[in-house]
């Protein structure tokens, strides 16, 4: 492929999208530009504070577990509150938390500050998954998401050079400068980002018209929708494995951790460099395919762990379900999209986003487990097994649901309504005591 045709695949990609896009785009770049404090955490905790492995551990895995209430509560305040309102408050208290990370030093501080970073970092996600779906039409979403993941995946390249460079400076440093960048994501957010959450809907006579509520338990009710987070959780399970399995595995064969940082640099250097030409090729490819597709891609990356055998040869099994979730984050996003009613779109991300945080919180505590159980070998042929099984289910349980193309305008096609069916009409929304209301 020439220079001159990957120029026109590079505009094609990023051409089209509505100006409100690209200001969340660089919301995204700026805060993870800053995202200094999990990847600094750890050491942090443990040779600046002089905690155990297992503290630092415990901690991390609270930042996790924090995001599990996180995202259905940030989904709730999405729908109710506003998409925008819901971005400026998570984004300001987490930058909060990381500027108290600079202060506080007791080990219950610190894992309580954590755990409501973890809140309110993973709170966020459901506004601006929501903000993209309302904003871009339907036929542009995934791409959308994917420019967003590549955003994130930028910016958290420059934080790991960025922050290793400047770790003589200190760790609470670190922190401050994780804060200011989240409240400046915030203040981009405040000042140019449009409140996008749908205006209500009213009849030809101007009468409001009553929509379904939509409660947590509504949302999983919702079966389609409820096969897509059950198999995002097997997905992310395999997709998390890695981060713990594969430095355990490495290690028992005598590689040093040096060779480690090595491979898994190769995971942010292949989304960083190929996103673009990835979304490229399978833009307008069916969902379910993509979806299944990329899970037989973490199957087989993951399960090739268990041949490797020198730093290249890891560094490969990376390269293959690196593949896989460059595919697979934009399109379960896009695939979420589609299946939630205009006034829920919040609710449905923010149960989304909870497979995620679940995954977090168990996929290390398992892999660490199995590789010092019953051995690697068996880590690595679990997440085959895991990640073929939901690509099967992919394939065989959503077909149909995600099998509608939408409309040329961007809305999902439906059809012609009867003429005594209310019309929907562009006004401010009434706020009433329930929508007003921040609670779930």
């Amino acid at each position: 492929m020439s220079i001159d045709s990957l120029r026109r695949s590079a505009r094609a990609t990023v051409s089209g999208l509505p100006q409100g896009f690209w200001w969340l785009w660089l919301s995204t770049l700026v805060n993870r530009t800053g995202a200094f404090v999990l990847t600094f955490l750890s050491l942090y905790l443990t040779v600046e504070l002089g905690h155990s492995a297992w503290f630092a551990g415990l901690v991390v895995a609270l930042h996790g577990l924090g995001g599990v209430a996180g995202s259905p509560l940030g989904g709730a305040l999405t729908d109710r509150w506003g998409r925008r309102p819901t971005m400026v408050t998570m984004h300001l208290a987490a930058a909060a938390c990381a500027a108290a990370l600079a202060v506080v030093t007791s080990a219950w501080a610190i894992a309580s500050v954590v755990l409501l970073m973890g809140v309110a970092m993973q709170a966020v996600r459901p506004s601006i998954n929501a903000t993209i779906s309302d904003m871009v039409p339907a036929h542009d979403v995934r791409r959308a998401y994917a420019l967003n993941y590549w955003a994130l995946n930028l910016g958290f390249a420059i934080a790991s050079i960025g922050g290793g460079a400047a770790a003589f400076l200190g760790y609470r440093t670190l922190f401050v400068v994780d804060a200011v960048a989240t409240t400046l994501c915030a203040v981009i957010v405040f000042l140019r980002l449009p409140e996008t959450r749908p205006e209500a809907a009213v009849g030809k006579q101007g009468e409001p018209v009553v929509e379904d509520k939509v409660s947590m338990l509504t949302v999983l009710r919702d079966a389609p929708f409820r096969t897509l987070v059950l198999l995002n959780l097997l997905v992310c399970l395999v997709f998390t494995a890695p981060w713990i399995g594969l430095p355990l595995t490495m290690a028992n064969q005598g590689l040093s951790p040096s060779s480690y940082g090595v491979v898994i640099a190769v995971n942010g250097i292949v989304i960083v460099a190929f996103q673009l030409l990835v979304n490229r090729l399978t833009d307008k490819r069916s969902p379910v395919l993509l979806l299944t597709l990329s899970s037989l891609l973490f199957a087989l990356g993951t399960g090739a762990t268990a041949l490797a055998g020198s730093p290249v040869a890891f560094a490969a099994t990376v390269v293959v379900w690196t593949v896989g979730e460059m595919i697979h984050v934009p399109t379960n996003a896009a695939a979420t999209a589609r299946l939630a009613p205009e006034h829920a779109r919040g609710r449905y991300q923010g149960v989304m986003g909870m497979s995620w945080a679940v995954a977090g919180f168990v996929a290390p505590i398992g892999a660490g487990a199995i590789v010092g159980g019953p051995g690697p070998d068996v880590l690595w042929a679990a997440t085959t097994a895991i990640g073929v099984i939901a690509a099967v289910g992919y394939f065989t349980r959503l077909r149909k649901a995600l099998s509608e193309e939408p409309a040329e305008d961007g809305a999902p096609s439906a059809p012609a309504a009867e003429p005594e069916a209310p019309t929907v009409a562009p006004v401010a929304r009434t706020e009433d005591a329930e929508s007003s209301s921040v609670s779930a």
